[in-house]
């Protein structure tokens, strides 16, 4: 196939995409009581119709404690399954792009306030707030509350809240999970020798840290339909010494493609305050670059990735299969469109935008049906 490869069609675990554009998730902070309001619609529905290859919804908490702030969007129950489903039936109206969700729990990163607020971490008794759980019973921040550490209940608890809410995402006609196992959440927090200090089968060895992360991966494959992928996103390092890094990450990428996981997703950083991120364009894709030659399964890079002629190069010179964009596409939601242009290639529209197409792109615009 002739062309620029970030417009190369992609299948990912049985899922087709028009090309190798992600748009990552990214919290909104808008639900009420983890049900999505209009915000999530006109979000969303602009999003849609970027013309990306995927729709990733927003970390989206399996239990009302895993939510990061009280702001967050939560799937545990009938009524936030009827408030993302009225969201994700309105946006399929007008756009058939494929459409993902990330299932989360924050751990002990959870009950904070929202960003615009101050994003401080709010107290148990505070009215918004509530008490935190963790692998181990060390608070991400000394100012802040110390987490619970999580018994064989909690974990169970856990790992069944991921299945339940997955049902529902199934039932949602969702096409695929991405599991959040990254930027210092509950299950990143068992990874990273860092955070997780148990004396259990679940601490201590790299084995012993992935075997929760890899129990809930199981359990999460199990109960989604086998002809839709799940898949994990990663921090690919701590950035901090003696934590996760990228040797480590390898390990774990390697054991999920071995359990099914259809491709993974490279990001970094989020567990330690004393994280030192080199920050600068794709500093991120060296980690997704070392994951990817070590497995088979598409890699997804993200990270400061805002050039057209950049993420081209991602993908063409095999640092990645996709590139994902978050930042990027809130400041220019027709990031697509415009990459398309810049690059020689064909990006999907909706009809009631084609008399945009600029008379020297003249076949910008695919618009088959």
């Amino acid at each position: 196939m002739s062309g620029p490869k970030l417009f190369q069609s992609l299948d990912v675990g049985g899922l087709s995409l028009i090309n190798r554009i992600v748009i990552a998730p990214m919290c909104q902070y808008s639900a009420v009581d983890g049900r999505m309001t209009d915000w999530h619609l006109i979000h969303l529905g602009q999003l849609a119709l970027s013309g990306a290859g995927l729709l990733t919804i927003e970390a989206t908490a399996v239990e009302p404690e895993g939510r990061i702030s009280y702001g967050d969007v939560g799937l545990w129950d009938d009524e936030t399954e009827a408030a993302m489903a009225r969201v994700v039936d309105a946006v399929r109206q007008y756009s058939d792009m494929p459409i993902a969700i990330q299932l989360a729990h924050a751990g002990r990163k959870a009950s904070t306030d929202l960003p615009w607020e101050g994003g401080a971490q709010l107290a148990p008794e505070h009215a918004n707030g509530w008490q935190t759980i963790a692998p181990s019973p060390e608070a991400f921040d000394e100012k802040e509350h110390a987490p619970v550490a999580l018994d064989r209940g909690d974990m169970k608890r856990v790992r069944d809240n991921f299945v339940a809410a997955t049902h529902r995402a199934a039932r949602l006609g969702l096409d695929a999970v991405q599991i959040h196992a990254a930027h210092g959440y509950l299950l990143h927090q068992f990874l990273s020798p860092l955070s997780n200090r148990r004396d259990d089968e679940y601490g201590g060895s790299l084995e012993n840290r992935m075997r929760f992360p890899l129990e809930v991966f199981d359990a999460v494959r199990a109960a989604f339909p086998a002809d839709r992928p799940v898949t994990v996103r990663v921090s690919g390092s701590d950035w901090v010494d003696g934590g996760w890094d990228a040797e480590q990450t390898i390990a774990f990428a390697q054991a999920l493609e071995a359990r099914g996981c259809a491709a993974i997703h490279v990001s970094s950083g989020g567990l330690d305050p004393r994280q030192q991120i080199p920050v600068g364009p794709s500093y991120q894709v060296p980690l997704a670059r070392a994951v990817k030659q070590a497995v088979s399964m598409p890699v997804v890079a993200v990270g400061l990735i805002t050039d057209y002629e950049q993420a081209e190069a991602i993908v063409a010179t095999g640092d990645a299969d996709m590139i994902a964009l978050a930042r990027t596409i809130l400041y220019d939601p027709r990031w697509p469109w415009h990459a398309a242009a810049a690059l020689g290639a064909r990006v999907k529209a909706a009809n009631q935008y084609l008399r945009c197409q600029p008379r020297q792109y003249k076949d910008l615009f695919n618009v088959e049906k």
